[in-house]
């Protein structure tokens, strides 16, 4: 497996401190980030999710923390939209050049708007999706809402 994806030349590009962190990917699994969470040894509110969504029919990137589901009606808040819905996963794939279960808000193909959950800012840090499936990036919550230019909204049910 390769250290080096789009989301981590993408990180070291915009000078952001991060380690990289690899488990073994089950993709049988349900619930793709509670198995990185499991793997990691870590709390699933630190291991962040990367959903491909659109809120009225714009493509958008939704960062949350695993263990929690995404609101529809407060994504669709968060971008001052009428109404959300998840991307279809290959529309995803096409969107972000990035396979289901390896998708990163860090360096995708296409540039979209970025959410990530508040709450998910009061950590002391996060992982999230390094571009690959199996790999994870550990970084400072703020320096990735940072290099994503995201908004920080309540976004989960």
């Amino acid at each position: 497996m390769s250290k080096t994806t789009r989301a981590t030349q993408f990180l070291s590009k915009a000078g952001v401190a991060f380690s990289v962190h690899a488990y073994d990917y089950d993709p049988s699994v349900d619930r793709i980030g509670m198995a990185a969470a499991d793997a990691l040894g870590e709390a699933p509110q630190r291991v962040l999710k990367t959903l491909m969504a659109e809120v009225d029919g714009k493509p958008v990137c939704v960062v949350v923390p695993s263990d929690h589901e995404v609101s529809m009606k407060k994504l669709a808040a968060a971008f001052s939209g009428k109404s959300a819905n998840m991307m279809k996963p290959a529309d995803a794939e096409r969107l972000t050049g990035y396979h289901v279960g390896g998708i990163s808000p860090f360096g995708q193909k296409k540039l979209v708007p970025t959410a990530i959950e508040e709450a998910a800012l009061s950590e002391p840090h996060v992982f999230i999706n390094g571009g690959q499936r199996g790999l994870q990036v550990r970084l400072a919550p703020a320096d990735a809402k940072a290099a994503l230019k995201a908004v920080a909204a309540p976004l989960v049910a």
